[in-house]
């Protein structure tokens, strides 16, 4: 039992709740939603090879999870050595198979979607992702921003892969726009992966200042350990002002069109906890301050998930 529990917690299940419902509301909030607007019929995508995307996803974050805990072992050692899985619930050997075999069955359920909807950019960069999570967890997470940038472009990629699934291929080319859903769920895709992006990067590098001690000791070169904590908070502090300035430029664009409720979690939910937290990073010294700015950022990011919801509402 003990085993069962901790590999739900090696793979992050809180995280991949993340995954599904943001896909989920994604495809079924904006995407479903643009087509019934311009009266075209449904997406593409539908719902059964929605279903086996979704779960692509969550099978490749999974073993993406496991990966980066298996190269990752020395380090949690010393950051965290009362949440090990691996060595202490489940040997090295066993994650290196579960990280293969559910990579395999993430890419399996890919391809599967990419055939039938004649889209390799599917199965080619849920390939390139699986790749790109390996060498994170080997080689770019220890050096300056590479690994940064790198997860904070899957974690967009996340919304990216639903606006890839709907573009069409055929005899070798992209068929251009055919029509205004597709060009505003371009807008919306933009919006939601590079809100996903900045929140990200902000998070990565919050955690890199939490996890500093054992990254030092273990020859990494974070921000934190290259720049000094004074330009990392001002690094972190600059892409919290460009955030926010994005944010107020939202906020009077859902005001102006009367999505009062946008607007309302805009402001209370996603500018007022960013305004908090950016007053916090200037004043957190330790490891606990860093881990309660790096929960507060995850739940700004699960509030601009809900947003959503409110694009639904107002655009139904």
């Amino acid at each position: 039992m003990k085993r069962i529990v901790g590999f739900f917690q090696l793979i992050r299940y809180p995280n991949l709740f993340f995954v599904l419902l943001t896909q989920v509301l994604f495809y079924f909030c904006v995407i479903k939603t643009q087509f019934i607007k311009f009266g075209i019929d449904g997406p593409r995508l539908v719902q059964f090879d929605f279903y086996l995307l979704v779960l692509s996803s969550v099978l490749i974050a999974a073993a993406g999870y496991i990966i980066n805990d298996y190269f990752d072992l020395n380090i949690d050692k010393i950051n965290k050595p009362e949440r090990l899985i691996i060595d202490k619930l489940i040997s090295r050997r066993w994650a290196m198979f579960f990280h293969l075999f559910i990579s395999f069955i993430g890419l399996l359920l890919t391809a599967y979607v990419s055939w039938h909807l004649k889209n390799p950019f599917l199965l080619f960069f849920n390939s390139l992702t699986v790749v790109l999570l390996w060498f994170y967890s080997t080689t770019f997470k220890r050096r300056l921003l590479s690994g940064n940038i790198l997860i904070s472009i899957l974690t967009a990629w996340v919304i990216g892969v639903l606006y890839v699934a709907e573009v069409r291929w055929t005899f070798g080319k992209i068929l251009p726009y055919q029509n205004a859903a597709m060009l505003n769920l371009y807008k919306l895709s933009a919006v939601y992966a590079g809100f996903a992006f900045i929140v990200s990067l902000i998070r990565e590098i919050v955690k890199d200042l939490e996890d500093q001690d054992g990254d030092r000791k273990n020859n990494c070169e974070t921000m934190p350990i290259v720049w000094g904590h004074i330009a990392t908070k001002v690094f972190i502090s600059v892409w919290i002002l460009v955030l926010i300035g994005i944010l107020v430029i939202m906020l009077f664009y859902t005001l102006f069109n009367g999505w009062f409720l946008m607007t309302a979690i805009i402001l209370l939910a996603l500018l007022i906890p960013l305004s908090l937290n950016f007053k916090k990073i200037q004043l957190a010294s330790s490891p606990k301050d860093y881990h309660v700015i790096s929960l507060n950022l995850k739940l700004i990011m699960f509030f601009g998930i809900l947003s959503m919801i409110s694009y639904f509402y107002h655009n139904s």
